[in-house]
């Protein structure tokens, strides 16, 4: 949506005396970029853009919209899939790509003090000479900023074994509404009194603006192996998962592609996969030579009982980075067989990996769109990529259905209604399915505590008790909230 600023928009006037010229977008057109991110069916132009250079601008511009009763929308790299950086039409984007120095290494206590426009895959290339590494790593993460990784406690391929971004965070600067810089955390392992660091992590811009980071860097393992084993049978692939954790392994990454996923990303990058298999498994295992040795038998095992008809190790370390790149690059690939896609973001019971997937196979018939399903498999992170041409009538409300039915079979079967690409815009409504009105009114209540203006990323994540009251009547209207047609699974 494109519309004329007024020459004289008193708030952008204010803005202009506190940054340079250079960091005020205020031309409509020029806003474009900045419109919509990873989820690019929801797009709106702000009512400014600021880039600001230092920590003080970002406090300037925070006291001014603050007194102002501006809203402020947080940008990283604008990678977000759920809409969790879609402007507020009357609001400032406040994008931190240019807060992107490394302050300090520190090798002997193995941290890294980053501003939050540093990239997630920027952290690892300059500790790399130290044989260390920053271990979460989403699928974005040559682009993705490090702020907007602790937005949306992103994971990555080897969130199973070292964790998400929650686990991975030692402390964080951030600056709240009235423009004040506050440190949350420590440089130790723990800090007093409550752990709002926990909080921050996944609050997606509505606490409060990160500027610094300190992140927990680990020793790349000695040895890493990939497995990656091929199936005749979706179900037989995603019990195949539960039965290697079951048996007291864990990976350092455990992957699962379909079919749909397997061909695109071949065609695409050309890692070497099974184009007739049904699915497969890419299983990292890692530490020392003896104990990968050891893995690796016991885990050939396993797939090999539990249904695989093929069973590759990577030979060498291209061929392993070959494997892995195949699985990181399964979203752009999407491009080559489809107009458009709906990346979804689930989370399952491990157990129930077999049985989502038959039952998503199925709502793909209900709707007539293609489904193309990559897994964070050992967690149970599903990324169902809903196939649709926005350019014909209705594909894109029916791809949007789609997705809400399987985020209600995710809560149907224990699972939650997002892994790691947040709520945003996208989900808001499905989290009146996953919580109550007094679970809600918790959410609120810590919202209102930061942010009493509602000022912060308004509209996002945590709907207010009135739009829920208004989705649930809606939908027991029309004989959906208790989702009849999920009692089969």
């Amino acid at each position: 949506m494109s519309r004329t600023k007024p020459a004289t928009d008193p708030l952008i006037a204010q803005l202009r005396t506190l940054l340079p010229a250079s960091c005020i977008v205020a031309d409509p057109v020029s806003m474009k970029p900045y419109e919509c991110d990873g989820l690019s069916a929801y797009r709106q132009i702000p009512r400014v853009v600021v880039l600001p250079e230092t920590v003080e601008q970002v406090q300037a511009v925070m006291k001014t919209c603050q007194q102002t009763g501006t809203p402020i929308v947080p940008r990283g790299a604008g990678t977000s899939l759920s809409g969790g950086a879609m402007p507020h039409k009357n609001g400032v984007v406040l994008s931190l790509a240019r807060l992107n120095s490394i302050l300090q290494i520190d090798e002997d206590n193995r941290t890294a003090r980053v501003q939050a426009g540093v990239r997630n895959l920027q952290i690892s290339e300059a500790v790399q000479h130290l044989g260390l590494y920053y271990a979460p790593d989403p699928s974005s993460q040559i682009a993705c900023t490090i702020g907007g990784n602790v937005a949306e406690n992103a994971g990555g391929v080897h969130c199973l074994k070292y964790g998400l971004t929650v686990h991975n965070i030692l402390q964080v600067k951030m600056v709240n509404l009235d423009g004040e810089l506050i440190s949350i955390g420590s440089t130790a392992l723990d800090s007093p009194g409550y752990d709002l660091l926990a909080l921050l992590m996944g609050s997606e811009g509505m606490l409060g603006i990160v500027v610094e980071v300190l992140v927990r860097l680990l020793p790349r393992p000695k040895v890493a192996r990939v497995l990656m084993a091929a199936y005749d049978d979706i179900e037989k692939a995603g019990n195949a998962v539960a039965s290697v954790i079951a048996a007291g392994v864990i990976p350092g990454g455990f992957e699962m592609m379909d079919k749909a996923a397997i061909q695109a990303s071949e065609d695409f990058v050309r890692a070497g996969y099974p184009t007739d298999a049904t699915a497969i498994l890419l299983c990292e295992l890692d530490g020392t030579e003896d104990d990968v040795v050891a893995q690796v038998e016991k885990v050939e095992k396993l797939l090999a009982s539990s249904g695989a008809v093929d069973i590759r190790l990577a030979s060498d370390e291209q061929q392993r980075v070959r494997f892995w790149s195949g699985r990181k690059n399964a979203f752009p690939a999407m491009g080559r067989i489809s107009p458009d896609y709906y990346c979804m973001d689930g989370t399952i019971p491990r157990k129930e990996l077999g049985n989502v997937l038959t039952c998503i196979s199925g709502l793909s018939d209900k709707y007539g769109l293609r489904v193309a399903n990559v897994f964070h498999a050992g967690d149970g992170n599903l990324h169902p990529l809903i196939l649709y041409d926005a350019n014909q009538p209705d594909e894109f409300e029916k791809a949007e259905a789609f997705g809400a039915e399987i985020l209600d079979l995710c809560v149907a079967v224990g699972g939650t209604i997002t892994g790691e690409h947040g709520v945003g815009v996208e989900k808001i409504d499905r989290m009146c399915v996953q919580f109550d009105q007094a679970s809600l009114s918790q959410f609120l209540a810590v919202r209102k505590a930061f942010d009493p203006d509602g000022l912060l990323n308004p509209d996002k994540a945590v709907p207010t008790l009135a739009r829920c009251a208004e989705f649930n009547a809606m939908h027991v209207h029309h004989g959906q909230l208790a989702h009849p047609e999920l009692e089969r699974f």
